[in-house]
């Protein structure tokens, strides 16, 4: 079986203190009580038919309730996670406010073998982040596009 692959937008903003990145915090209850590396951007998987950047897109937009932003993505490359899936990114300058967002929901079987299907939101949450703040929140492997963003700046 292939190992998964999802993609996504790093939206940012410059502000007067320096450089904000857009993080959602991932919904359910296994990410509830949890803050450091709870935190990502919005990003989901796609199928092998389907072209990263397009994927990106409409999991901003699944995700958020949102439309993307206008304007041009760059390339942040990809990472490896932890449970081997590869994430592919793109930075986009943008700037929205958090309390308009209306988070896309998935079913999850709550508490596990209950038998009860419950809904979550996809994020339960989302802030912007100073990027040195961002990198103590955001899962580990997605620190790599903060600092290709970085130097890209």
């Amino acid at each position: 079986m292939p190992a998964k692959r999802s993609a996504g937008l790093l939206l940012f903003r410059r502000v007067e203190t320096g450089v904000e990145v857009l993080l959602g915090h991932m919904g359910g209850p296994f990410w509830a009580r949890k803050d450091t590396g709870a935190w990502t951007m919005p990003k989901g998987e796609y199928e092998p038919d389907e072209e990263p950047l397009a994927a990106a897109r409409r999991e901003f937009t699944e995700e958020l309730g949102l439309p993307v932003p206008e304007g041009e993505p760059v390339e942040l490359g990809e990472v490896r996670q932890s449970g081997g899936k590869t994430v592919t990114a793109w930075a986009l300058a943008g700037d929205l406010d958090p309390a308009d967002v209306v988070p896309g929901t998935f079913e999850l079987e709550w508490p596990p073998r209950s038998g009860t299907k419950r809904e979550f939101p996809e994020l339960d949450r989302v802030a912007w982040f100073p990027l040195d703040e961002a990198a103590t929140k955001v899962v580990g492997a997605q620190r790599a596009f903060l600092d290709r963003l970085a130097r890209l700046l």
